[in-house]
C-alpha cells in the first residue's frame, strides 16, 4: 500500500466518536500521537497550539465542573461562533445532525430528547481523556488557522494507533469555565477540545457516518 493509500485510509475511517469504552490509552500512546500533531505546518514556524490532557479522576472532576457550567452560564467563547449557516453549509449540518438524531432514536420535534442529546458534548461523551487545545492571543485568527492543521493532525495520529477522536467546539465556548478550572492564563485562547479513547462500536451514536462534498464542489481550477 502507498503512502497516499495509507493516509486516504485513515481519513476515511476517522470519524467523530460519540460514545466511547472507559479503557484509558496508555500515557506513551499519548505522547506519540501529541509529538505527531506537533508536526503540523503554521505561519513562520510559530508552533501556536499547547494542550493539557487529563486523565483519569481529572477527566471525571472537569467533566463535572464543565456540566454544571453548561447548564447555570450563557455561552462565552474567546473567540465568536458562526455568524450563521446558509446554503449547503447549513444543510451538511442539519443533515449531520439528522443523521445522529436518527441513530440515537431521538425523533423530529422532540427538544427535549434533542438537548439531552447535545448535552453529552459537556459529558465529553464519556471518553477517559479531553484534550483542550489553545493558541496564543496575540496570533489571533491565524494562531486558531495554524492550530486546526494540529487538531486535525492529532485526530489522525490517533486514528492511526487505534484511539477514536472527538473535536469539540461546544466546549470552547464555556471557555470561562475551562480557563478557571485548568488555570489558562488570558494569553491563551481556548479553540476546542478534543475527547478520545476507545470507541464502543455497539453504541447507536457510532452507527453513522457524514458525507464529504464532491471534489467539484470545493475546488476551481484555473488557467
Amino acid at each position: 500500500m502507498s503512502r497516499f493509500d495509507t493516509l486516504t485510509e485513515l481519513l476515511m475511517e476517522r470519524h467523530s466518536c460519540r460514545a466511547f469504552r472507559p479503557d484509558a490509552v496508555a500515557d506513551d500512546v499519548i505522547a506519540r500521537i501529541v509529538t505527531a500533531a506537533g508536526r503540523a505546518p503554521s505561519w513562520c514556524n510559530a508552533q501556536p497550539w499547547q494542550v493539557i490532557v487529563t486523565r483519569g479522576a481529572e477527566t471525571d472532576r472537569f467533566r463535572e465542573a464543565l456540566m454544571q457550567a453548561a447548564q447555570t452560564t450563557p455561552e462565552n467563547p474567546d473567540l465568536p461562533g458562526p455568524e450563521a449557516y446558509t446554503g449547503e453549509h447549513q444543510q451538511r449540518r442539519r443533515t449531520c445532525g439528522w443523521q445522529l438524531y436518527e441513530a440515537v432514536g431521538v425523533t423530529k420535534g422532540d427538544r427535549a430528547a434533542s438537548m439531552k442529546q447535545a448535552f453529552e458534548n459537556f459529558r465529553l461523551f464519556g471518553a477517559p481523556h479531553t484534550a483542550i487545545i489553545t493558541s496564543g492571543r496575540e496570533l489571533g485568527s491565524y494562531g486558531a488557522l495554524d492550530t486546526g492543521g494540529f487538531i486535525t493532525t492529532f485526530c489522525l495520529a490517533a486514528q492511526a494507533l487505534g484511539v477514536a477522536t472527538v473535536p469539540q467546539a461546544a466546549v470552547a465556548f464555556q471557555s470561562p469555565a475551562v480557563r478557571d478550572f485548568f488555570d489558562i492564563p488570558e494569553d491563551r485562547l481556548i479553540l476546542a477540545a478534543i475527547s478520545f479513547g476507545y470507541e464502543d462500536p455497539d453504541h447507536p451514536a457510532n452507527a453513522f457516518r457524514t458525507e464529504r462534498a464532491d471534489l467539484s464542489e470545493i475546488m476551481e481550477i484555473r488557467g
